[in-house]
């Protein structure tokens, strides 16, 4: 049983795309639950009917079930779990991380998932903790990386085998991870052991670490964020080029009365009402869903509706090339979250290499969006435009006599010839009142031109208001005040 995958449409990093593992195939980006057989809040056949394309469910527990093991090695997993679609299992890493040693061997748990059916079969990788120095963390990657081809050796070159990606919080050990498991012939890749970047609010470093993996790996493998299922942060993993996420999170925040949104959670002893569309929240009110006796049932159901809703959004705007706009307001509900934002922003340049070079549109929504690829990939082009000895750029329209050269001024890009006018970026972008911060973006613009043409002479025609901040970034430019000249 071999895993491809196929990229139907990009925008940033993010793909929509088609997995398939063997006969089965799950459209991406694309969530998957974690299953738990003893505590079945929503069976996973009720996912499916909810739109669910695959789940993942726990090897180690099964092996330990004095329920479901001879159940699941007799009848196979998608007959126990009474499920179609694709069941990818974990190994036991989670209860390596969480308890410190596992009652099984790496070619043991693999050998069992093998032989309970699983779709999608993963090593016992060590999922290295964040408070690990860099010398445990390398001890423990080789580790890995010896299971991994051990299980390659075992299954052989065509197995259904994940390559998982680990190395701390050490961006050159995840990257060195990332080539050395696509060397040996992954092509579906899950990057481990960040479920505590995330329950610690460290999205910095978890953009730092999944964007060192993303370099290491070819494009066309498919990406496996594990334990991030947060509706919230969803958007900057897919723009992270992750494809496939799994979590608990509908069920654990359900068991703590925890309404999930888009933009957190909520303690649903204090809402007065549901704000949310989905069938749970349209057929009780808030003080019924409160009293009611299948509370966490319910919760879990509404939990898992507005993650796989949101995941569904991310796709549309993929398809739509609007992820940067959700990216912008996902990223602003939470500090942290937009301190991961922001250091995602860091990576421009690597993102632009993957990013479309035409869009619907560009919506100028904060100062992060002068960082941009589009306001990147524009200023790299402006070295190429054709001028004469002495320019003009017009912040204004007006011109003036005397100039080879005149180009208008639209921020946060800089300066672009008339012919321009109706092309993307500046064609398409929804601008406001010009404000400082795209004023400073605009000038690196002109900065660019300045430095790709040393020997033309080029003068700013700016409104009285921004004459100070212009003649503070291009120094050595002239700038004109349009209401003197």
């Amino acid at each position: 049983m071999a895993i491809s995958f196929e990229v139907l449409h990009k925008d940033i990093a993010a793909r929509i795309g088609r997995l398939r593992v063997g006969e089965r195939t799950v459209r991406t980006p694309a969530l998957l639950p974690v299953v738990n057989p003893h505590l079945p809040l929503i069976t996973p056949r009720e996912m499916q009917e909810m739109g669910v394309e695959a789940i993942i469910t726990n090897a180690y527990i099964f092996s330990k079930s004095a329920d479901y093991r001879e159940r699941a090695l007799q009848e196979g997993l998608h007959s126990v779990l009474d499920f179609d679609g694709v069941i990818m299992t974990d190994s036991g890493s989670f209860q390596l991380m969480v308890y410190g040693e596992v009652e099984i061997s790496n070619l043991q748990t693999i050998g069992f998932q093998k032989d309970i059916g699983s779709d999608i079969i993963v090593p016992l990788d060590i999922p290295t903790t964040p408070d690990a120095d860099q010398e445990r963390a390398e001890q423990e990657l080789a580790v890995t990386l010896g299971r991994i081809r051990e299980g390659h050796t075992f299954l052989g070159p065509d197995a259904n085998l994940a390559g998982p990606v680990q190395g701390g919080v050490y961006p050159a050990l995840r990257e060195y991870a990332a080539r050395t498991v696509q060397d040996i012939g992954f092509s579906f890749c899950p990057v481990g052991a960040v479920v505590p970047l995330m329950e610690t609010y460290r999205y910095s470093d978890l953009v730092r670490v999944v964007m060192a993996a993303k370099r290491g790996l070819s494009p066309s493998t498919c990406v496996h964020l594990f334990g991030a299922g947060h509706p919230a942060m969803l958007a900057l993993g897919a723009a992270m080029g992750c494809d496939i996420f799994d979590s608990a999170a509908y069920a654990l925040f359900a068991k703590d009365g925890r309404y999930l949104t888009t933009h957190g959670s909520l303690k649903v002893e204090e809402l007065s009402e549901l704000p949310c569309p989905c069938s749970v929240c349209r057929s009780h009110t808030a003080e019924e869903l409160k009293r009611s006796p299948e509370r966490e049932r319910l919760l879990a159901l509404h939990n898992l509706y507005v993650t796989l809703a949101e995941i569904a959004r991310i796709r549309q705007a993929i398809t739509d090339g609007t992820l940067w706009e959700l990216l912008d307001i996902r990223c602003r509900t939470h500090p942290r979250l937009l301190d991961g934002y922001r250091e995602f922003l860091r990576h421009a340049v690597d993102l632009e290499r993957v990013d479309g070079v035409s869009k619907r549109r560009f919506f100028y929504q904060s100062a992060e969006s002068c960082g941009r690829t589009e306001v990147l990939r524009y200023q790299n082009m402006i070295g190429r435009f054709s001028v004469g000895e002495r320019v003009l750029v017009t912040m204004t329209g007006k011109v003036l006599e005397g100039y080879d050269s005149v180009l208008l001024y639209k921020p946060p890009f800089g300066p672009y010839p008339v012919g321009l006018s109706e092309t993307f970026p500046i064609g398409q972008s929804e601008v406001p009142e010009w404000d400082a911060d795209m004023m400073q973006a605009g000038c690196r613009g002109i900065r660019r031109l300045a430095d790709a043409n040393p020997e033309s002479r080029l003068s700013v025609l700016a409104p009285r208001r921004w004459v100070e901040l212009v003649r503070a970034e291009l120094a050595d430019i002239e700038v004109l005040d349009a209401d003197t000249v």
